[in-house]
């Protein structure tokens, strides 16, 4: 199984046999995931050839998580593999689970000054959909829970230095601790907030 992780500056594939990790590779890039991506699952055994496809959709950055989405259906075409996505908060709650089992709040960058921020209870399961909130109405509506997220430490600042937060950016190789409701068949993106464009009033 090929894993494909984009949606943020973070960019990272992973390999497995079965339960086994075979390689990864993860990168902080910014940007950059255009180019770097498919040479990345190239640099994998056997160039990365899996029969199953694990991908983010979102939210996150709307180029990032185009570019991997469109890679993973390419190589599901190319490979005749099966496809199939999740949500990236999802992996980050589930990565936060592996260090400290509880429910946890994901807060990760959003465009224009905002926050992705969503709920996970102990199980992975998301207690309410993905919001984008700026600074003060996630810090608002958050106050005293567990973090995690490149955002969780600013978001849990207000709660003094004792508060619980866990710098996390979503890597690839934790694709095998998403509980199986976290994976879906619909390809579409998730992308967190409305399109900056509007169409024109008729």
């Amino acid at each position: 199984m090929l894993a494909i992780e984009t949606a943020t500056e973070a960019c990272s594939v992973a390999l497995f046999e079965d339960d086994t990790l075979l390689d990864h590779r993860h990168e902080v890039l910014g940007r950059g995931h255009a180019e770097r991506l498919v040479p990345m699952i190239a640099e994998l055994p056997d160039k990365g050839r899996a029969a199953h496809i694990r991908v983010s959709l979102g939210p996150g950055s709307f180029t990032g998580v185009r570019i991997g989405l469109a890679t993973a259906r390419a190589l599901g075409i190319g490979w005749n593999a099966e496809v199939s996505g999740y949500p990236t908060l999802a992996l980050v709650a589930a990565m936060a689970g592996r260090r400290r089992p509880g429910p946890v709040t994901v807060c990760m960058n959003g465009g224009h000054g905002q926050w992705f921020v969503q709920a996970f209870d102990a199980e992975g399961k998301a207690t309410g959909l993905p919001l984008s909130q700026t600074p003060e109405e996630a810090r608002r509506d958050n106050a005293g829970t567990f973090a995690a997220g490149n955002r969780a430490e600013e978001l849990m600042a207000q709660d003094g230095p004792e508060a619980a937060a866990l710098h996390l950016l979503p890597d690839a190789r934790d694709v095998l601790a998403l509980p199986s409701h976290s994976l879906t068949a619909d390809l579409a993106p998730i992308y967190g907030r409305a399109p900056d464009a509007q169409r024109p009033a008729q």
